[in-house]
């Protein structure tokens, strides 16, 4: 038979069928590989059921890889902040002690080896959640900035708020100040389309990070997004937390309450080494003003003791994670959590509950109404865990609650742009900031103490009383939790 007849006489059917059954198996061999179970389960039902589309999509973003260019310079940004925040060779305990609890130390302890900063005191914090105030003094700092501005947003829009933030930026970079912005290439499509061009005439530098290449030496899964929120003013003074460069308006029907967070002492060292490695990663090279980054002064002090948690590609896997864990593990009174997303690892979510469990009150504060519908279900399916083992869900009303802290009994907090899910803790690069002074938790605590008068608490009888329906759909969407 003739190579043509054959081709004609091919059942083109029985072929593809054949492929989905080749796919599926080949799935079942490599997905598993160095993966969570739960993550492992997601991609196999999901292959299983549309083999071909499965696998499109877990090639695209199945692994958190990023190109081996990158992990080298990754290596290179590690030297670089060993250069830019020197560190002692030991944790000091001693500090350590005279701020938390013993019970808190191992947590402490676990940040410094897994962190590439050290926690230094001689630090001051101001909590600003007032979220037009805090976009006002964020252009107070921008205009009274004498040597340098530097930024990095995960969302920087072409809104009313966006352009009042570049209007600053643009005096400043007119009057001779070295202003550079890194925009997240997804979350900031606006800003680069539309602020950009304006800031590179009045002379300020903007790099998208990041940006999709789905082939060449930076090719990189499309949805590994650089998540952080920094701004350096002069080398003296930082602003990091949840709030981006955008209207609080931006959610259709929803306005944002966020958590931005002034800083000034050492910490702002370690953001600024945080906001550079990344603009490294894009550029391979570090501004010509940070020639005059001079070392902070050493202090004794633990006032405002505090240590940057970065995590993601390139950083320790899980770091923040593994930190909350650990301070959850540590608590002796209370702790509690705020985030609009919650998709719990099964790490996370043990140590929750068997915080309760000892007797912790553990609180976890969420939005009564999501900007992400799917995502929301699949966190209601962990309700019915929490709820067992005491762990009390509070819904927070009248504003999208897009904050994202803890606190710890009355010694710590810890305040940054990590949601409590999966996509935080392992493939978005995020930055949180450890802080172990009393006042600032007193006034974190407050603050949650403001979010809680606005809630209503889910209950057993209610979860009880759900729908078969509703139940089905939280269960359905907890499956894709990997991927969400």
């Amino acid at each position: 038979m003739s190579f043509d007849l054959a081709w004609r006489h091919l059942d083109w059917g029985t072929l593809y069928v054949a492929s989905e059954w080749v796919l599926r198996v080949a799935a079942l061999v490599y997905v598993p590989q160095r993966r969570p179970p739960s993550a492992a389960r997601a991609w196999l039902l999901l292959i299983f059921f549309l083999p071909w589309f499965g696998v499109v999509l877990y090639l695209l973003i199945g692994r958190a890889y990023m190109p081996r260019r990158r992990y080298r310079v990754q290596k290179e940004i590690y030297e670089l902040i060993r250069r830019i925040v020197p560190r002692a060779s030991a944790f000091d305990t001693t500090a350590a002690a005279r701020a938390v609890s013993p019970e808190l130390l191992p947590a402490l302890r676990l940040a410094d080896s897994l962190s590439e900063f050290p926690i230094v005191g001689g630090n001051r914090f101001e909590l600003l959640p007032d979220y037009d105030a805090a976009i006002a003094r964020i252009v107070a700092a921008v205009d009274g900035a004498q040597r340098h501005v530097h930024m990095l947003f995960y969302i920087f829009e072409n809104d009313d708020v966006g352009r009042q933030v570049a209007a600053a930026l643009e005096r400043a970079a007119r009057r001779g100040v070295a202003v550079r912005v890194l925009m997240d290439a997804i979350g900031s499509r606006g800003g680069l389309r539309g602020l950009a061009p304006g800031l590179r005439a009045a002379g300020a530098e903007v790099v998208a990070v990041m940006p999709l290449r789905l082939w060449g030496p930076n090719a990189a899964r499309f949805d590994l997004r650089n998540h952080r929120k920094i701004i350096v003013v002069d080398g003296a003074s930082a602003f990091f937390g949840s709030q981006n460069i955008v209207s609080a308006h931006a959610n259709r029907g929803m306005v944002n309450e966020e958590m931005l967070v002034w800083a000034a002492g050492p910490i702002v060292r370690q953001l600024h080494a945080v906001l550079l490695g990344d603009r490294y990663l894009e550029l391979g090279a570090l501004p010509a003003e940070s020639d005059n980054l001079t070392p902070t002064p050493e202090t004794e002090s633990t006032q405002g003791l505090a240590q940057v948690v970065p995590s993601g590609p390139g950083y320790n896997e899980g770091t923040a994670e593994a930190v909350m864990i650990a301070l959850m593990y540590g608590a002796r009174s209370r702790v509690v959590l705020t985030s609009p997303y919650v998709i719990p690892s099964e790490p996370f979510l043990v140590a929750m509950c068997s915080t309760a469990r000892r007797g912790v009150v553990v609180d976890l504060i969420v939005d009564a109404e999501s900007n992400k519908p799917l995502v929301q279900l699949a966190q209601q399916s962990y309700y019915d865990a929490m709820l067992r083992a005491g762990v009390r869900v509070h819904r927070h009303h009248g504003s999208f609650l897009h904050a994202k802290h803890m606190s710890i009994d009355d010694d710590v907090a810890l305040i940054g742009s990590s949601n409590l899910d999966i996509r935080s803790f392992a493939l978005n690069a995020e930055v949180s900031v450890l802080i172990c002074d009393r006042t600032v938790v007193a006034e974190l605590r407050r603050i949650q103490d403001d979010y809680l008068a606005r809630c209503d608490r889910v209950t057993i009888e209610e979860r009880q009383r759900l729908p078969l329906g509703q139940r089905a759909l939280e269960n359905l969407a907890r499956l894709t939790d990997s991927l969400l």
